[in-house]
């Protein structure tokens, strides 16, 4: 089969993915997520077949530990981190108004005759801002949420993704040797090279990056619950989450944070610093000790194109979209590396002027004329007339 032949097929394959995944976005939320959980947990399941014990049995154990926990949360985090979401909406205008009114009190003179002389009225143009702010959130989290659930509703979500994930998990090596079986044979090892840089990639960032996002969510959900800080379990978790693309976490946590202390303790200074140290705390703990040991030095998605992913395949596939966005950019990413070093190798990169060309023969050396010799075989030193 020719190359474009072949990329004629991959590129047709790849269409029909996207086509299925349009058509059927409505139904695939459990199905994707049985996925992810089974990728996620398939290091325990290896963990524990080690140790002897029956694979089916093992995964069993670990879907129930999983439900376990995730009804636990759903019954004590969820409601409480509902309503304080649904509070932080509703006063992040007044919380702006009144960040505003502070920094006009404690501002410099030369600074509030700038203000002035300009005409702007600060606080009502921030307060419609953030009012728009907060009702285009919910309206963005209202439509992810319906299209993600049009069809699917959280009770057969929580009862086919674990039915899923179980039949996965049990079955991960068998599906991932069929799936081997179903290679061209002619570039089997180029495939697989391909498929291992693929799997570095989403396991560093499925499981590295999404321990790490919650661990960190747990540690400023606790740091700043315990500090006092009004919203802290919302504000910290939503930082851990928002962690999935490296420094935004912090960024936004941190400043939401901060300017809900503010507004809190003000003018408790000492308030202020320990919200600013958990943020600081949780940084030096993600740098120095998570990211290391379970993200590794590098997972090859650039912050910038992890974002592009999660806001192009959440805006046409909605919530699905948001769960295959990682694992998709990290698969597109892979190829397209590939695919550059197969160019850099090629004609089309190098051209001819790197060919070899033959060179022309060097002509040969000028024979000196003979000199005239005398009778007795001397140089003449006659010259010619």
């Amino acid at each position: 089969m020719t190359l474009q032949k072949q990329m004629g097929f991959w590129l047709a394959a790849l269409a029909a993915f996207i086509i299925f995944l349009w058509a059927f976005q409505d139904i695939l939320l459990p199905f994707i997520a049985g996925f992810v959980l089974a990728y996620f947990l398939d290091p325990v399941a290896d963990w524990l077949e080690r140790r002897g014990i029956n694979r089916v049995l093992a995964t069993l154990m670990i879907i129930i530990a999983a439900v376990l926990v995730v009804v636990v949360v759903i019954l004590l985090v969820v409601p409480i981190l509902g309503d304080q979401a649904l509070k932080l909406a509703q006063d992040l205008p007044a919380l702006l108004k009144t960040l505003l009114a502070k920094f006009d009190a404690a501002a410099p003179k030369f600074i509030k005759d700038i203000v002035a002389r300009s005409g702007t009225d600060i606080q009502g143009s921030v307060g419609d801002i953030a009012s728009k702010a907060a009702g285009w959130v919910a309206t963005l989290i209202s439509s992810v949420w319906s299209g993600g659930m049009a069809i699917v509703n959280v009770v057969s979500l929580l009862i086919v993704t674990p039915i899923v994930a179980f039949y996965l998990l049990a079955d991960w090596d068998h599906i991932v040797d069929r799936v081997d079986g179903w290679l061209p044979r002619d570039h089997v090892e180029e495939v697989r090279a391909i498929a291992r840089d693929i799997n570095t990639a989403m396991a560093g960032f499925i499981r590295g990056q999404g321990t790490v996002c919650l661990l960190l969510g747990l540690f400023y959900a606790v740091g700043l619950s315990l500090a006092g800080l009004k919203f802290g379990l919302a504000i910290g978790l939503g930082a851990g989450l928002l962690s999935f693309i490296p420094y935004i976490g912090a960024l936004t946590g941190g400043i939401m944070a901060i300017g809900v202390g503010l507004v809190q303790f003000w003018p408790d200074w000492s308030s202020v610093a320990i919200i600013i140290g958990i943020f600081a705390a949780g940084q030096f703990l993600e740098g120095n000790f998570l990211s290391p040991k379970l993200v590794g030095e590098s997972i090859g998605l650039h912050p910038v194109w992890l974002m592009f992913a999660l806001f192009a395949f959440g805006y046409v596939f909605g919530f699905v979209g948001l769960l295959l966005a990682v694992p998709m950019a990290a698969a597109a990413g892979v190829l397209v590396r590939y695919a550059l070093s197969r160019y850099l190798k090629s004609r089309l990169y190098t051209g001819s002027s790197l060919a070899v060309t033959p060179q022309p023969a060097p002509s040969p050396a000028p024979v000196p004329a003979a000199r005239a010799v005398d009778k007795a075989g001397r140089p003449s030193t006659r010259r010619k007339t």
